[in-house]
């Protein structure tokens, strides 16, 4: 397992990371969550993802109660804020919100304070002054080191910065993006004098496309899958996006891999990747996640050629 650091920060995360939304919202049970903890840690993991709107908050309980069985210098814990509830000032990035929000995480998860707090999107009803503040406010208090934004537009997150500079407040450190080989413009080309100017972490979620680059969609929606339960995400699975997770799972095959692995190691390819978050309802499955670190050094020039005349060629729809 590489260590990268996070941006320009000094904090060295994991460059594959553990989220909570597939395995702790799907499956609470805490014995197969301790388990699945344990096998990343013993992989070289120190990176878990969480948020306030995770199961409703009870991600951040069984993760609470989970995280007790290391030692909390070896762990890099996240959560994000933004929905808590239904009360008019339950969601969103007010300061009033933040505040409460991380108060009622940090509960949770039974801790002092968290590795990284992000805003987990933006909010056109808090102004972003307003925002900066409080995340200023709420790192110098010590319930968090870093904080950042999630799926924030590149004007925004460079709004934040000018904001932090001009008032002497502590600026955003990383953003969390959705990132795989069918979503890249905004990790790739929005976001790239964000890395230059301010050297910008990025943790991406979703290096699988919502599991259609496992290639299980090709042939149809499974009873009870991610895609069968949410329409907006089965609206991403097109015809061509199929062809080309097929031709895909041919490199796979001549690099004795699985496709996941190939689709999360083509991911931490991209140098501005502190991190790539996956997630998995399985112990097999992340096993087999983790199993990337391994594939990426097979990713040569010639194999990340063949990857790019895949996704740049239309395909046929036949």
């Amino acid at each position: 397992m590489e260590y990268r650091r996070l941006g320009r920060a000094g904090l060295k995360v994991s460059e594959l990371s553990f989220g909570s939304w597939i395995t702790f919202g799907s499956n609470l049970n805490l014995n197969t969550i301790r388990q699945c903890l344990q096998v990343a840690f013993d992989s070289g993991v120190n990176f878990f993802d969480n948020a306030e709107a995770y199961a409703n908050g009870a991600s951040e309980l069984m993760m609470g109660e989970a995280i007790k069985d290391f030692r909390r210098e070896d762990l890099v814990i996240s959560t994000k804020i933004f929905w808590g509830g239904k009360g008019p000032n339950s969601t969103g990035l007010s300061w009033k919100h933040l505040v409460e929000g991380t108060k009622g995480s940090l509960r949770r998860l039974q801790l002092d304070y968290v590795d990284l707090l992000f805003c987990h999107r933006p909010d056109p009803n808090t102004p972003i002054e307003e925002t900066v503040r409080a995340m200023d406010a709420i790192v110098r208090a010590g319930h968090a080191f870093y904080w950042g934004t999630s799926e924030w537009c590149a004007e925004d997150i460079d709004a934040a910065h000018q904001i932090a500079h001009a008032i002497n407040a502590i600026p955003p450190t990383m953003e969390q993006p959705e990132y795989n080989l069918f979503q890249r413009h905004r990790v790739e080309e929005e976001y790239q004098p964000l890395y230059l100017k301010y050297g910008m972490g990025a943790t991406v979620w979703s290096p699988l496309e919502s599991g259609i680059l496992t290639g299980k969609y090709n042939d149809e929606i499974p009873p009870g899958s991610r895609l069968h339960r949410h329409e907006e995400l089965r609206n991403r699975l097109t015809r061509e996006k199929i062809l080309k997770v097929k031709a895909l799972e041919n490199i796979a095959h001549e690099l004795a891999c699985t496709l996941p692995q190939l689709a999360i190691a083509w991911c931490l390819k991209n140098p501005n990747v502190s991190s790539v978050i996956t997630g998995a309802s399985s112990i097999s499955q992340l096993q087999e996640n983790l199993g990337a670190s391994q594939v990426k050094l097979q990713l040569n020039d010639d194999v990340m050629h063949a990857i790019e005349e895949i996704l740049h060629h239309q395909m046929a729809h036949a």
